[in-house]
């Protein structure tokens, strides 16, 4: 098993944590959710065994929670940029989640030579479907004021499957680790940020991974929204689960990694276990 280890890259207005194992193959660059942590993703880094990955919080949330604004889609991925030439990524895969998904489009959209690839894990499309209104954000800004309000998400919108109270709390607590305006910058700005032209211009192999009962990303909007604006993609999706797949379900998200990698790759030797 390669080695964990956590330094800082310098980004405008600051530096991100970024954790990183370095092994064989293309790097993994894993994107968090609205609410998550770098540490979302580690029920997946660990079963990947002797892969390159990498995940940080992004700008605003958990240990990047103090570094300043703007707190655009825009921003974000510049900071994905970064990240990759600070750590001297050359070949890279991203792996996005919700809105890491929605980021992901849009530094995959300005074809940076780094990219290889896509995996998109209960993506936001590119495009908000027609249940995102104006109620839809106002309520949806506040789904983490509190504990309350996060615990009500957890139970009522974010999961299908039962977590475990040690993800729970993780969840909890990620939800709520972070600075206002970065809370708020996702359902008010965004969520309807239209996308659609980043997601038309990508042209490297993409596979979407949904959850069967997502509130969130339901398939069907993913199949309406997204997959026909991809040139190369593949939708896969995974049974009984809800939004949080990385935590529901970490070992069906390794198996499309690992099967995408492997497959739809080009030039990829078969990976170690």
């Amino acid at each position: 098993m390669s080695i964990l280890t956590i330094g800082t890259v310098p980004v405008a207005g600051g530096s991100l944590v970024v954790h990183r194992r370095r092994a064989a193959g293309p790097a993994l660059l894993f994107l968090h959710y609205w609410g998550g942590s770098a540490r979302t993703w580690d029920r997946v880094i660990g079963q990947l065994g002797a892969l390159d990955t990498a995940a940080y919080d992004q700008r605003g949330w958990g240990t990047a929670s103090s570094l300043a604004g703007p707190y655009s889609l825009d921003q974000l991925a510049s900071d994905v940029d970064t990240v990759v030439a600070r750590e001297g990524l050359d070949r890279v895969v991203l792996v996005g989640h919700s809105m890491g998904g929605k980021i992901a489009q849009i530094v995959a959209g300005r074809r940076p030579a780094y990219l290889a690839g896509l995996v998109l894990v209960a993506p936001a499309p590119p495009r908000p479907p027609a249940h995102v209104t104006d109620e839809y954000q106002r309520r949806l800004a506040h789904a983490y004021d509190s504990a309350e309000s996060v615990e009500f998400s957890i139970e009522n919108v974010l999961t299908h499957s039962r977590l475990s109270e040690e993800l729970r709390r993780q969840v909890l607590h990620d939800s709520l680790d972070s600075t206002p305006a970065a809370r708020a910058a996702w359902p008010l700005e965004g969520i309807v940020a239209d996308v659609s032209t980043s997601t038309k211009a990508i042209t490297v192999p993409t596979v979407v991974i949904a959850g069967e009962y997502d509130q969130v990303e339901p398939p069907v909007v993913l199949e309406d929204l997204l997959t026909p604006a991809l040139a190369r993609v593949r939708l896969t999706v995974i049974p009984g689960v809800g939004h949080l797949l990385p935590l529901e379900a970490p070992a069906a998200v390794v198996e499309e990694i690992r099967r995408f990698i492997e497959n739809e790759l080009p030039g990829q030797p078969t990976l170690p276990a």
